[in-house]
């Protein structure tokens, strides 16, 4: 498949964020058109080739293959909060017309994240769902000791995403607490993702379909794992985020709202406003091929030509790698 695509003239593009998430201030990647439509490429600056490689694989099945058959129209979504003060948080949650909030922990001090907690539990009410990320920033000790009082600080947690960095310490953590605990990095990252099953890591799997190489794979992974799954974004445009949808929908069950409401990090996107994927009463629809780019859009955010080249370089480098491993 990789053939009938020129690589040569994928596009980068460089969207400024509203607020600064994951320690970046503007989203980058790259946008390739195959026969089927357009893919994104954007694993983040720090990725080595290896883990980079899934994200070409994933752009490349939404360009030419395309996904399988949703078995639903309509994605429930989490908007995401990051580590902002509590009012900010508030206003966040409030625009975003959704009924789920996964709230950015550890990125800061406790009382910060114990104030951004109550103040997301105040803006959604109280049947709401709240959620946490801590990204593995924790210990065991750590974990065991903060994760009462977020939850208590929220009015309930549904989980707490990745605590620890280890599939042995989320394990340890899990029998130690009583709110649930989701496995994000620990699914995506490790080489078997059954090992968080198995081990009785989580109670949740989270899944990201370009960092698991295209929404195949991640089905795959999904079945593996045997644990209620949350489809979330790897920080994606609309062209990305299309593919977490078919992710989504195509998954045979999905019992809590899916992390793929994260164009409100960005200050822009790639397509046109019509078909930009922002939900609407806390849903976004699953459609059966990416949103298509609009020129007009890319040209409001000039990509300084050292860092086009940069991405260019990885483009190539990772196709070249893929060619000589077949």
């Amino acid at each position: 498949m990789r053939t009938m695509i020129d690589f040569h003239e994928a596009r980068t593009f460089a969207i400024p964020m509203t607020d600064r998430f994951r320690g970046l201030n503007v989203r980058e990647g790259m946008l390739i058109e195959g026969p089927a439509g357009w893919g994104e490429f954007g694993p983040f600056a720090e990725y080595d080739d290896r883990e980079s490689a899934p994200w070409l694989t994933a752009a490349v099945e939404a360009c030419t293959v395309g996904w399988p058959d949703p078995v639903r129209g309509r994605i429930p979504i989490n908007v995401t909060v990051p580590a902002v003060d509590p009012d900010r948080a508030q206003e966040i949650v409030r625009a975003s017309g959704c009924r789920t909030a996964k709230v950015k922990v550890a990125d800061g001090s406790l009382p910060e994240d114990l104030e951004r907690l109550a103040a997301v539990r105040d803006a959604l009410g109280p049947s709401g769902g709240v959620r946490c990320d801590a990204n593995g920033f924790w210990d065991v000790d750590t974990a065991v000791s903060v994760i009462p009082q977020l939850d208590r600080a929220a009015g309930g947690l549904e989980y707490v995403e990745q605590p620890c960095r280890t599939v042995e310490e989320l394990a340890r953590v899990r029998r130690r607490v009583d709110v649930r605990i989701a496995a994000d990095e620990s699914i995506r990252r490790a080489e078997d993702p059954i090992r968080v099953a198995v081990a009785e890591a989580a109670d949740v799997a989270v899944i990201k379909c370009a960092p698991l190489g295209g929404v195949r794979r991640a089905l795959r992974v999904a079945e593996a794992c045997g644990l209620p799954c949350v489809v979330s974004s790897a920080l994606e445009t609309s062209v990305g985020l299309a593919a977490g949808l078919a992710l989504a929908g195509a998954l045979p069950t999905l019992d809590y709202a899916c992390g793929l409401g994260t164009l409100s990090l960005l200050t822009d996107d790639v397509v046109a406003p019509a078909r930009s994927l922002r939900p609407v009463d806390g849903y976004l629809p699953v459609a059966p091929v990416p949103p298509t780019p609009d020129p007009a859009v890319l040209n409001r955010h000039p990509v300084d030509p050292a860092r086009a080249a940069w991405w260019h370089d990885r483009l190539t480098r990772l196709v070249e790698r893929e060619r000589a491993m077949r």
